[in-house]
């Protein structure tokens, strides 16, 4: 019997126009395993996460989360996003929400979630990141580093298989990161 991967990608193509971006891009990633994908400014790391979390429409190729076939419109947002979780490079919080509605917001309007549940979810999030003092905050209140951890308890909150961080800035340390990782693992388990 075969071992189904956690992520399979084969021959991904993606081309804005005539700028092919991805060519004939194959890999697999093991459950609980953890990857970086490396490369210099303009070489497509973006659009490749962008494209695993259905942001972009593929050319051609396949995208595969534990066997299911997960590329183009097949599947709603609510579903993309219990697979995939994407932490921008720019964080994208709304700039006129508190950082409790930005974590809320999506887990009540994409995944249905009562509003009290995912008021609770989002404190304990906040409360592992160390930003529980911050809930009636501004993102323009937060420093970079806050920004980052909101954003990456933004993205957990949507309870997802897989998180793509985009670009790890250097204001966010790698034992933060570390931190960040472990507890993606416990809500996991947790479910």
């Amino acid at each position: 019997m075969p071992v189904i991967k956690a992520v399979e990608v084969s021959n991904l193509r993606k081309s804005f126009g005539p700028l092919l971006v991805l060519d004939d891009i194959s890999f697999s990633i093991d459950e609980g395993e953890v990857i970086s994908v490396i490369g210099p400014s303009g070489s497509g790391k973006s659009t490749l996460a962008r494209c695993l979390c259905e942001l972009e429409a593929i050319d051609s190729g396949e995208i595969h989360f534990f066997g299911e076939r997960f590329d183009g419109s097949r599947h709603s947002n609510s579903q993309s996003a219990r697979i995939v979780g994407m932490i921008f490079q720019q964080f994208n919080l709304y700039p006129h929400l508190t950082v409790l509605e930005n974590l809320t917001l999506s887990p009540i309007n994409i995944l249905g979630m009562r509003k009290e549940e995912a008021v609770k979810d989002a404190i304990d999030l906040l409360e592992r990141v160390g930003l529980q003092d911050k809930v009636k905050a501004r993102p323009r209140q937060l420093s970079g580093g806050q920004q980052q951890r909101v954003a990456i308890a933004r993205a957990l909150a949507m309870k997802p298989v897989y998180c793509s961080l985009m670009n790890l800035p250097a204001r966010l340390t790698l034992n933060w990161l570390e931190k960040c990782l472990k507890l993606s693992r416990r809500l996991r388990i947790q479910e």
